[in-house]
């Protein structure tokens, strides 16, 4: 064990404690020592186990300068220079700092009003240790955190590891950080001069943009408005009941078929305001309003809006009013503007004459005749009938919006109200099978129709039944647009009618007919009288028995 120890080569046990016995130097490692009162880093002591801490290494351009240098010959003692004292860099920068104002945008998603913000920034560099921050000033109220957006640290410049030096910071140029581009706009006079005296030509100053946003924000200063000396309880005193009437025309040409509507322009002294009556036609079809614009002053002249003045939701305020209409800007023969409608006015009354010649005898009241400006009335054209239903119920169509059913005469419906006319007739054909068919002819007074029946006869080969409904059976020499109708005077014994293609002759009737056609001889011709009643004597026939 003493052998051991003596050399140094103690067992490794728990207790033992181990010294390197050839340490000749037991200092604690320092890396900086002191040299005019200052802490500067030097080489450490040999032998400590540290690597040297290389501080002041020559360039390549040194080394070759000091090699050129060559010794000069001097007579007598050198002179020497003082050296100057000697300032580490990080005292000589302290406290200095480059400043620079600048601004960057940031964009704005799912926002209707703006597109991006225009957030001013403060960039300091301190020369100490080459470091940077930015800074936001705070602005109060104004939603976005604020502040140190980058604390003091040295910026990457890019990827290979260099960073941002003094000399790359100039004003108009992009300092792009982490992927945020900050535009340099302005710089202090410590800036300026300390770039100016290292050779660096400094840019000129940019005016920074200004945020929309902020600027809408921005409240317009309060104006304030001396009050008028005007004695307005004189004038509601003796203005009281006082009216300026005006005849005029509105002239809305903007509406679809542009026409002029007479108006009356009301003017009352007691507080300036205006009011505008319709003048309301009989049978004009207009619904009638009593107003077409309610008693209120009305604006001539107003100053510009700015782009945030609420116009959708708020009116105009007197504050925003330059002019208010006034007796003098109602004129006879002149047009006017109110509301965005135009007026002629044409005349007034005797009073508006009356005060017009008392206060404003230089303004014109010379009537303007407006009788021929009448608008010519526009003819109504029916179209032809294209023959689907009756001609009375297409015309119904023409001539109002929702049809009304074609009127009828009610008094001829109550007295001739069963009233019907019988005839017996034979199909005209040139058929052989169509001859000796026999048909009823019904004529109903009341609503001028026909219906044809055919009795059924056993072992014919035709079916029997109705042969036509209930209608009016047009002449062959009417028209379409105008068609006339088979009457009473027209069904006449032996003659033939066209039934929509059909010919039938008319072969007998009954003793009604004759009856009727006697009673109402003077609209009935003698030719259709005279043979109803040489068929129905000689022949009298029963048809009253035979159903439809």
């Amino acid at each position: 064990m003493t052998s051991n120890a003596c050399h140094g080569q103690l067992p490794f046990l728990p207790g033992n404690s181990f010294r390197d016995l050839t340490k000749t130097l037991h200092g604690r490692p320092q890396t900086l020592k002191y040299k005019n009162g200052y802490a500067v880093p030097q080489r450490p002591l040999v032998g400590i186990g540290r690597e040297p801490l290389l501080v002041d290494q020559f360039t390549q351009s040194e080394l070759d300068q000091m090699n050129r240098q060559r010794a000069i010959l001097t007579y007598g003692p050198a002179r020497t220079h003082p050296l100057p004292d000697f300032i580490p860099a990080h005292v000589a920068f302290d406290k200095k700092v480059l400043r620079f104002n600048g601004y960057f945008r940031q964009d704005i998603e799912g926002s209707s009003e703006n597109e991006y913000y225009v957030r001013p920034i403060v960039v300091y560099y301190y020369l100490e240790d080459d470091s940077i921050s930015i800074v936001e000033p705070v602005v109060e109220n104004s939603g976005i955190p604020q502040g140190k957006l980058v604390k003091r640290h040295q910026l990457p410049k890019n990827a290979l590891g260099e960073t941002y030096h003094w000399k790359d910071l100039n004003l108009r140029t992009d300092l792009i950080v982490y992927g945020t581009v900050y535009r340099l706009c302005d710089c202090d006079l410590f800036t300026r001069d300390f770039l100016e005296s290292s050779g660096i030509i400094v840019n000129e100053p940019e005016e920074m943009p200004v945020d929309p946003y902020t600027q809408g924000r921005v409240q317009p200063l309060q104006s304030y408005n001396t009050p008028s000396d005007f004695d307005r309880l004189k004038q509601f005193l003796t203005m009281d009941r006082k009216v300026l009437r005006f005849f005029a025309l509105w002239k809305n040409w903007d509406s679809l078929y542009s026409e002029t509507r007479p108006v009356l322009l009301l003017y009352y002294l007691m507080d300036d305001t205006v009011e505008i009556r319709e003048v309301h036609e009989p049978n004009s079809g207009r619904d009638p309003f009593p107003l077409l614009l309610r008693r209120q002053r009305v604006l001539k002249d107003y100053k510009e809006l700015t782009d945030a003045f609420p116009s959708c939701v708020l009116e105009v305020s007197e504050q925003e009013v330059k002019e208010y209409y006034s007796p003098k800007d109602f004129k006879v023969g002149d047009t006017i503007t109110m509301m965005g409608r135009k007026f002629f006015i044409y005349d007034c009354d005797q009073y508006t004459k009356n005060y017009y010649q008392e206060h404003l005898g230089e303004v014109p009241l010379k009537p303007v005749d407006i009788s021929d400006k009448k608008t010519t009335d526009i003819s109504k054209e029916i179209p032809p009938y294209n023959g689907f239903g009756s001609l009375e119920d297409s015309l119904q169509n023409c001539l109002s919006l929702i049809p009304q059913p074609p009127k009828k005469d009610f008094i001829k419906i109550l007295e001739n109200d069963h009233k019907i006319l019988r005839y017996e007739a034979k199909l005209d054909s040139p058929n052989p099978e169509d001859h000796g068919r026999r048909f009823i002819l019904s004529y109903y007074l009341s609503n001028d129709m026909i219906s044809i029946f055919e009795p059924p006869v056993r072992n014919s080969g035709t079916i029997g039944g109705k042969f036509l409904e209930k209608t009016r059976i047009p002449k062959p020499d009417g028209t379409i647009d105008n068609p006339q109708y088979y009457g009473p005077s027209d069904l006449a014994i032996g003659s033939t009618i066209e039934v929509f293609g059909h010919w039938f002759r008319l072969t007998n009737a009954d003793e009604y007919v004759l009856k009727f056609l006697e009673a109402n001889a003077e609209n009935i011709p003698l030719e259709t009288l005279n043979s109803i009643r040489q068929v129905v004597k000689d022949n009298p026939i029963q048809l009253m028995n035979c159903s439809e």
